[in-house]
């Protein structure tokens, strides 16, 4: 019978993680009646999103979405209600010395319903953010999990 080998793959895991983020789409009627929706582009990087964030020590997850909708947009929003949760996996390395580790990462998104501010208040973690009209949304969005978020909202707000 022949030995078996140990791997040198176990020495060098990468290391897990779990992430718990919240996020919003945020909501207004825009000019004749229409939906219209906040996405943002985040500084560095070619994608449109919802906006979302990790969640803080203390912070409710409804609390958090909330707080990163302010933060990444600019406006006040309030929760109207969850809208449903996203996950998904990437790698990340904090370093360039650092190996590469593992994120498994879950994002609960709230419908949430603009109350008031301005746009151009957004915080520098992100490019721009604007209106656009739900319909629009849909194809400007990076992500199909987020398409499928917005499709929920158009069967919320009957849109």
């Amino acid at each position: 019978m022949a030995a078996v080998k140990k791997s040198a793959s176990n020495k060098t895991r990468r290391a897990v993680r779990r992430e718990l983020s919240a996020g919003g789409l945020v909501w207004r009627r825009g000019p004749g009646g229409t939906v219209q929706v906040i996405l943002v582009r985040p500084t560095g990087r070619d994608a449109w999103v919802l906006p979302k964030g990790h969640v803080e020590s203390g912070e409710t997850i409804a609390q958090t979405a909330i707080r990163e909708v302010r933060e990444e947009t600019g406006v006040k929003a309030k929760v109207s209600e969850p809208l449903g949760e996203v996950a998904y996996v990437f790698s990340q390395r904090e370093r360039e010395s650092q190996k590469a580790a593992t994120i498994f990462k879950r994002v609960q998104f709230y419908l949430m319903e603009y109350e008031g501010g301005a746009l151009a208040d957004h915080d520098d973690e992100i490019a721009e953010a604007q209106w656009v009209d739900l319909e629009e949304s849909v194809h400007l969005l990076t992500y199909d999990n987020e398409r499928e978020l917005v499709a929920r909202a158009r069967v919320l707000l009957r849109a």
